[in-house]
């Protein structure tokens, strides 16, 4: 790569505009730039190099727009660590005089008023602002996921989240945001176990206690994902990865065997239990209530 275009890319964050590019090369000398991946088309009329990643994808909106982006939404979920849904299109806020559009992997925003904060250098709508807002466009179960991650990553307390309930007062979706957020715990490790936990809270049951812990007759701590202990009865969300390898199984044997040892009884969840069967995980789960409350 010519050592011009490369220091201007260094310079410019790793981005340039088409017109920049063919100061220093022809028409058909970009492309064969595009071709061996030395560049990549990031968005129109801007090109990048190394890895395409938000950052990169960012700085070449900035250069686009002439000024610095602010992120909201999934995006600034992602940066503050409590984004639950992976989403890849990038969300940000129109900047003010200028004219963003949407386009593939692109959303912009327009929300007069909505308080900023700085995460890793950039400009982003205020933690418990996004947590809410993004709750607010999520079914129930993934907006809890979306609280509860939110309380998790200490980012913004439960106070700030009921006062970005009453500054988005009346917009779509804000009811089921707070009836949800008097459900969110920091407790919840996962937004599958924030699911199953809505699942049971919905079904009528007792509300679990989360990450509860439990010593057995060794001294050994276990966590249980939710507990009702005066009942001696818990549950466990497996993921796909549970018994991935031979010293995890054996690690589940020793903890199934401690608790049956101090009269526990535990009952594994999983997926499609909780997005496809909802009302069986329930019963099942009163069935050993039940029969724990006769004992």
């Amino acid at each position: 790569m010519d050592a011009e275009l490369s220091r201007l890319l260094d310079a410019q964050g790793g981005v340039m505009t088409s017109a920049q590019a063919l100061t220093y090369l022809t028409r058909r000398g970009l492309e064969d730039q595009l071709n061996c991946t030395a560049l990549q088309r990031i968005w129109h009329g801007i090109y990048g190099y190394g890895e395409v990643n938000t950052a990169l994808r960012l700085r070449g909106l900035d250069l686009a727009a002439g000024t610095s982006i602010a992120v909201c939404m999934a995006t600034a979920a992602a940066a503050y660590g409590f984004d639950t849904e992976r989403t890849t299109d990038l969300h940000v806020l129109n900047p003010g005089g200028r004219q963003l559009r949407s386009t593939d992997g692109l959303v912009v925003h327009r929300r007069a008023g909505a308080p900023l904060t700085s995460v890793s250098g950039r400009s982003a709508t205020a933690p418990s602002w996004t947590a809410i807002e993004v709750a607010r466009s999520l079914r129930r179960p993934r907006a809890l996921a979306t609280l509860d991650a939110a309380l998790r990553s200490g980012t913004c307390s439960r106070d700030e989240l009921h006062q970005a309930l009453r500054r988005q007062s009346g917009r779509r979706g804000i009811v089921r945001a707070r009836e949800l957020l008097d459900l969110a715990s920091p407790l919840a490790e996962s937004p599958m176990e924030s699911e199953a936990r809505l699942v049971m809270i919905d079904g009528g049951l007792p509300p679990p206690g989360l990450q509860y812990e439990v010593v057995d007759l060794t001294g050994r701590v276990w966590r249980l994902d939710f507990a009702w202990p005066e009942y001696r009865v818990a549950a466990e969300y497996d993921g796909v990865d549970w018994h991935s390898g031979p010293e995890a199984f054996r690690r589940d044997r020793r903890r199934t065997a401690a608790l049956q040892d101090l009269g526990w009884a535990v009952v594994a969840i999983v997926a499609d239990d909780v997005r496809y069967r909802p009302g069986e995980l329930v019963r099942r789960l009163e069935m050993r209530l039940e029969r724990a409350s006769a004992a």
